[in-house]
Formats: structure tokens, C-alpha cells, sequence
């Protein structure tokens, strides 16, 4: 089969300028990234997003060879919500991570050129994948998939804050086994960092499979109305999310309470993963109720139509 490349004004246009902008950027901040060595902290959450800028920029490289030799129709996927569902979640992730990477992971006392400037280049690719999203959500009707309606937007911040709960809590158990070990006070109960995880956990996994389903375009194959399916994980999620933001906002009260230890700089980092966390969780708490009140007007519609 020959292959078919782009014409000569399609490597102008704004979609494939923002792409190759995203790939530039991303090459950059985890090319500074991996240069750095011991100045840095929380290993996890450095691992993390490392992870984020290497995987999107692999991600959005595939994606700008598939589109330039028009390979993409060979696909057995649902393409524009794939491209939308890329740009917006690098968008979201990439601006978790140039919060996170100069406010929790770098040392602050030993502030050198390099780890700003990945920072700075973090940024640079956040806006890329965000100017991504916004020239694809202003493409045709037609030319636009599920996800780049609100309905599916709310899904993918959902996905997002699934993605962003791994590193947190993973650092929180750290930190609490941590602490336990040293014999100091942690300011965090076993129970609630076990019904955390398993409430993010399993609100990831839905997240996941209805990500899936949408891309594989398998809607018409479940065995349940997929619009019943989406309200019920919905409905489920808000519980779960209710259940985590409250253990969030206890867990911030507890280290109030207890105040600094002995070791201020960690309790100082104990405090930034719980408050990231808490943040994180109310807004992925909103995005599930928002899209729980969609999927009840949805069945309310078709139920009166």
C-alpha cells in the first residue's frame, strides 16, 4: 500500500504546529529532568512525573507520525477522541506536574539553573497540549469525538485524578511507614490511607475501563445500556470521591493538630502531599458530580422521549 504524507499546507496548520511545539517542549523538560541527580525530593512523585513527560511525549510522537503518513484510519480505535483524549490529559498532567515538581519534588535551598529550567520547559508543554486542545475542540462538529464534549472532558479529569492519586498515596505510605519506623508521630491512620486507596483505586479502574470502551468504540457491545453503565459508575464514583475527600480533609485537621515534629522539613512535605492530594481529590470530586447530573438528565430525556 503506498503511503500517503500530508500536503504541503497541512504542515502549517495550527493542529501540527502545536504538536511538534508539545514534542519540543517535552524533549526538553525530560531531557533537563533526567541531567538532575541529588536535588531533589520524594522520589516517588519525582518518578511520576518523569513518567508523565516521557510517556506523553512518546504518546503525541505516534500521534504526529500516524496523522503525517495518514496511517491512522488502519487504526482499530476511535482517532479523534484518541487525539483529544491525549491532548487533554497531557495538558492536565503536565500541569500536575509543574505544580508539583517545583513545589514538593525540588530543594529549595539548593535552587540551581537546571531543575528551574525544567519547571519553566514543563510549563511550556502544559500550554502546548492545552493550545492542542482547545484548536481540536474548535474543529467541525463532525470532526470532533465523545470526548471532546463536555461529558467526556469530565471523564478524562475523572482519568486524570485517578492517575494523580498513585504517586500521592504511594508517597503517604512511605511517609507513614517512615515515620513509624523513626518512632515519630505521622498524623495519618493506617485505616484511612487503606480506604483511600481502595476508593481511588476503584474509581481509577472504572475510569480506565469507560476510557477504553469509548476509544474501542465497544459502547454498543456491553451488555448493559453503556448511558445507564456511565451514570451508575458516576453515581458510584461521587460516593467513593465523598467518602476520600472527607479522610482528605480530616488528614490536613490531624497535622494541624499535631504540629511540626522534631524534623520540620519533612513535616513540611508530609503537609504539601496531603494538601495536593486533598485539592486533587475535591476536583475530581466536582467533575464526578457534574457528570453524575449529566448522565441523569441523559436517562431523563430518553425516558420522556
Amino acid at each position: 500500500m503506498p503511503v500517503i504524507v500530508l500536503e504541503a499546507r497541512d504542515f502549517a496548520s495550527p493542529l501540527f504546529l502545536v504538536r511538534t511545539w508539545a514534542l519540543l517542549s517535552g524533549c526538553v523538560t525530560f531531557s533537563l529532568m533526567a541531567s538532575l541527580e541529588d536535588l531533589l525530593h520524594h522520589p516517588t512523585i519525582r518518578i511520576s512525573c518523569m513518567f508523565t513527560w516521557c510517556f506523553f511525549f512518546s504518546l503525541t510522537l505516534l500521534i504526529h507520525i500516524l496523522s503525517v503518513i495518514q496511517f491512522h484510519s488502519l487504526i482499530p480505535i476511535s482517532w479523534k477522541n484518541l487525539i483529544v483524549t491525549v491532548a487533554v490529559l497531557g495538558a492536565l498532567m503536565c500541569l500536575s506536574a509543574s505544580v508539583v515538581f517545583p513545589w514538593i519534588v525540588m530543594d529549595h535551598k539548593q535552587v540551581s539553573s537546571r531543575p528551574v529550567a525544567a519547571a519553566v520547559a514543563s510549563c511550556f508543554t502544559f500550554l502546548a497540549y492545552a493550545s492542542e486542545s482547545y484548536v481540536i475542540r474548535t474543529q467541525p462538529q463532525e470532526q470532533r469525538g465523545y470526548m471532546a464534549s463536555l461529558p467526556g472532558l469530565l471523564k478524562i479529569v475523572q482519568f486524570w485524578g485517578g492517575c494523580q492519586m498513585i504517586p500521592l498515596v504511594a508517597e503517604a505510605v512511605h511517609s507513614f511507614s517512615t515515620a513509624g519506623n523513626e518512632g515519630q508521630p505521622s498524623g495519618v491512620q493506617a485505616w484511612q490511607l487503606w480506604v483511600s486507596g481502595v476508593s481511588y483505586s476503584i474509581c481509577l479502574l472504572m475510569s480506565l475501563c469507560t476510557v477504553v470502551v469509548i476509544l474501542g468504540d465497544c459502547a454498543g457491545r456491553c451488555l448493559l445500556p453503556f448511558d445507564r453503565l456511565l451514570a451508575g459508575f458516576s453515581l458510584f464514583g461521587v460516593l467513593l470521591y465523598v467518602v476520600a475527600t472527607v479522610i482528605c480533609f480530616t488528614k490536613v485537621l490531624q497535622l494541624k493538630n499535631l504540629g511540626p515534629n522534631s524534623d520540620n522539613q519533612t513535616w513540611t512535605s508530609r503537609e504539601q502531599v496531603v494538601v495536593m492530594e486533598t485539592v486533587i481529590a475535591s476536583i475530581t470530586l466536582l467533575a464526578y458530580t457534574v457528570d453524575l447530573a449529566f448522565s441523569i438528565k441523559v436517562l431523563c430525556d430518553r425516558s420522556h422521549a
